[in-house]
């Protein structure tokens, strides 16, 4: 870090704006506990999930698709997911 101000790295921001950008402490003000809706990027995720984990379950299902390619694509969507993949927890989609 150069120790710049936002002002001398970047002209075109204002001063007090790059002070906007910082994250703060308390993230309480981005509470969405009561909106009725999801936000569109997590229904987009969402569906994503759903169309890889209903071509992985063709997979799980047919017996001529080699066993190991089957486990690289379930240890590809466990990353995408989050959580541990295997043929039966494609269900929860």
């Amino acid at each position: 870090m150069s120790g710049l101000s936002a002002q001398e790295t970047d002209p075109d921001v204002p001063v007090g704006e790059a002070a906007a950008f910082a994250e703060p402490e308390d993230r309480r003000f981005r509470d969405i506990s009561g909106y009725p809706f999801r936000a569109p990027a997590a229904t987009v995720r969402a569906m994503q999930h759903l169309a890889t984990a209903m071509q992985l379950r063709a997979y799980c299902a047919d017996p001529n698709i080699p066993d190991a390619f089957v486990r690289l694509q379930l240890q590809r969507f466990s990353e995408l997911t989050g959580r541990e993949e295997n043929c039966r927890s494609l269900l929860d989609y």
